[in-house]
């Protein structure tokens, strides 16, 4: 009997192991080239501010450090990768949302991989950025910004981002997601761990940034998230030459209504998860962007629009790129892609 235990227990252990492997087995991604680089700012003038003494590292000398002069600020980071065997025409280039960085596309928070990782192992040249005073791009004083940084509680993205109906709550047991969400719980502190402060000034910047890279870069296909929906159909509007595809992943920002016209050529996915129905915000925000979808078709634009439960895929949050099923949705996003033709 102790043997027959034994051989159960140690089978069901191969059982957990190999389920957890097959969540997280990675990618093949045959990489060629991975490069970096900064692209966007400007130069400004601090004057005035008094002189100080700082000890950078304790028992060091002190150093006198004079705040006035000149500043380069409101650069930003982008990361590229570059497969071995490059499958596609385009490169697609990855936007993150408001208070995030290109962090949101690399390895889920449950130690996944990420949408990144998805389309470098499907033979896109994949670029990923960090937005204006976000993550690696860096940030101005406040004397150069002139607006505070907003932060997120551990609670806000917990409801916000439509993970739960309730309020986080550091006890398990009393924490409730949406039935069936697919958001993995186990990964959400990890994920506030990526969340950084964000500041609501700087959106004039971010598009000056976004659109020096598409200049550089492109022309290529844009993807985007929630406050990142502004940026890329701005940008596309102001390079509509170069920005051959737009895919819209729950934009919670918007283009101009006034220069709808300027994407009449360029083909336009937009994409929403579950519960927006049952949430206090989201209605309001995808009927902004369903209205002026209406613009682009009426310009002769050809948009999409993709309500994941309406297909059959449900439970997915505002952050579906993290989600259990993201490769899923990932794949639905190309194979949309390689029916408007952007493979080789």
């Amino acid at each position: 009997m102790k043997q027959i235990m034994k051989s159960l227990i140690l089978l069901f252990g191969f059982f957990i192991l190999g389920t957890a492997t097959a969540q997280t087995k990675p990618l093949d991604l045959n990489i060629s080239q991975v490069g970096s680089f900064h692209i966007g700012g400007r130069f400004v003038e601090v004057s005035g501010k008094p002189t100080k003494e700082v000890v950078f590292s304790p028992g060091s000398a002190p150093a006198k450090i004079d705040p006035n002069g000149k500043y380069l600020v409101e650069q930003m980071y982008v990361q590229y990768f570059i497969p071995k065997d490059v499958k596609h025409q385009l490169p697609i280039l990855l936007w993150h949302g408001g208070g995030l960085s290109g962090v949101t596309y690399e390895t889920t928070p449950d130690g996944r991989p990420g949408w990144q990782q998805y389309f470098i192992s499907q033979g896109w040249k994949t670029y990923v950025s960090d937005a204006v005073e976000r993550g690696r791009s860096g940030w101005a004083s406040p004397d150069i910004w002139p607006s505070d940084p907003q932060f997120l509680t551990i609670d806000n993205p917990w409801h916000r981002f439509r993970i739960g109906a309730n309020a986080w709550n550091d006890d398990p047991v009393k924490r409730a997601q949406y039935p069936g969400s697919q958001f993995p719980p186990e990964g959400y502190l990890n994920f506030m761990r990526q969340v950084v402060p964000r500041w609501t000034t700087t959106d004039e910047a971010t598009i000056a940034a976004y659109t020096e890279l598409v200049d550089k870069v492109c022309p290529c296909i844009v993807l985007v998230h929630s406050q990142g929906g502004q940026f890329g159909q701005k940008v596309a509007q102001a390079r509509p030459d170069k920005v051959k595809a737009l895919i819209l992943v729950e934009p919670a920002g918007f283009g101009d209504p006034n220069k709808a016209s300027a994407l009449k050529n360029i083909p336009i996915l937009t994409i929403y998860g579950d519960y927006i129905d049952i949430d206090s915000r989201w209605p309001k925000i995808r009927q902004t962007q369903m209205e002026l979808n209406q613009k682009y078709i009426a310009a002769g634009a050809s948009v999409e629009v993709i309500n994941l439960p309406e297909i059959g895929i449900k439970g997915n949050s505002h952050m579906m790129m993290m989600d259990r099923n993201n490769l899923q949705i990932a794949g639905i996003i190309e194979d949309w892609l390689k029916k408007k033709g952007f493979r080789d």
